[in-house]
């Protein structure tokens, strides 16, 4: 059995264990507030936090401004991104009396056990992740000292309240295995401190942009979930497509229209191979229609609480300390057992 294989394969065990025995679990997970969430957010994440909350997991949630200034296009906006990262969240069923929602920069002691970890890993290790070397190649510029750490931040992200738990996509199982790494090599040099955290693999395929690649906010392709019905259908319209009638599931040579299968089918509970045999020789015009109306179907009464959520900012300051709170309670606990095992206790 290859890797990913035996991966999956302890994936199902996980999410048959969680359900079991949900008061066990800690889940981590999180986003880096550099700009609005979008529908591949919703789908790939934020929908798996909210039923793994109400199976009654024990959820913490970071929003990442610290990773932020690692974008210097962005990080000037961060106050507001965390604003509207918190809507959404709160609009798509995150409970905060039931989950730990903070913020890096409010966390002192998790920022400290970055010291400690870097110091188990080689850069080399650090150069390979794939997150590290993506971002390189965008850039086309040196890497900061902060981006080249980005994993080892994620590491301490989770081992800090001692997540057993990390829902992630394929793409970011590198992650886990290099915290792991880390709490293992921890482990062996100080003593037992950490839990080894599992993977739990999405079921949810990565839902394209509308122009067919990734969906990703610095490609502006995606639909913002705080979007209006009206701006989700003008966005849609504008969506490219092809002069064929005949509606077809190609991403590889029809990205548009794929991806247009792909968000209507997300949102009726559809394959889209099955949606496009529907549509037939519909055209684009058609599937755009149905498109706009599975999207602002499905997500009215999400973007109902959050218009409502909004004229209560207040809301948002406390939801933010009690979740800062709790959480320098978990790292404080963490970093001094960190100490502890260290010999670093005076």
């Amino acid at each position: 059995m290859d890797s990913l294989s035996t991966t999956q394969s302890n994936s199902e065990r996980l999410a048959r264990a969680v359900v079991e025995r949900p008061e066990a679990y800690r889940v981590l997970t999180g986003d880096r507030p550099t700009g609005p969430l979008h529908l591949g957010h919703y789908f790939g994440s934020l929908a798996e936090r909210v039923r793994l909350q109400r199976l009654g997991v024990e959820i913490v949630v970071v929003i990442a401004d610290y990773q932020v200034i690692t974008d210097r296009d962005t990080a000037g906006n961060v106050r507001q991104n965390v604003h509207e990262i918190l809507l959404d969240y709160l609009a798509a069923g995150l409970d905060p009396e039931a989950c730990t929602i903070f913020t890096h920069s409010a966390v002192p002691a998790l920022n400290q056990l970055m010291l400690p970890f870097l110091s188990l890993v080689s850069e080399a290790e650090l150069h390979r992740n794939p997150t590290v070397k993506a971002e390189s190649a965008a850039s086309g510029r040196a890497l900061s000292g902060l981006l080249l750490s980005y994993p080892v931040h994620q590491a301490a992200d989770i081992l800090f309240c001692q997540g057993n738990v990390v829902p992630v996509g394929k793409d970011n199982l590198p992650h886990i295995e290099l915290t792991r790494l880390i709490a293992r090599r921890f482990n062996e040099r100080y003593g037992e401190v950490f839990r080894l955290p599992e993977a739990l693999l999405s079921e949810t395929p990565e839902l394209p942009g509308l122009d067919g690649r990734k969906m990703s906010k610095s490609y502006g392709n995606g639909i913002a979930l705080r979007l209006s019905a009206e701006e989700t259908a003008a966005l849609i319209r504008r969506t490219p497509t092809d002069s064929e009638r005949r509606i077809s599931y190609q991403p590889a040579t029809r990205p548009g229209i794929s991806a247009l299968l792909d968000t209507a089918a997300v949102c009726l509970g559809l394959s889209p191979r099955l949606l496009a045999e529907r549509l037939a020789d519909s055209g684009a015009g058609k599937l755009k229609e149905l498109t706009t109306e599975a999207v602002n179907e499905y997500f009215a009464p999400l973007r109902a609480r959050r218009r409502e959520l909004a004229k209560h900012p207040e809301l948002l300051s406390e939801v933010l300390q009690r979740g800062n709170a709790r959480a320098n309670q978990f790292a404080e606990q963490t970093l001094e057992r960190v100490r502890s095992a260290m010999g670093m206790v005076y």
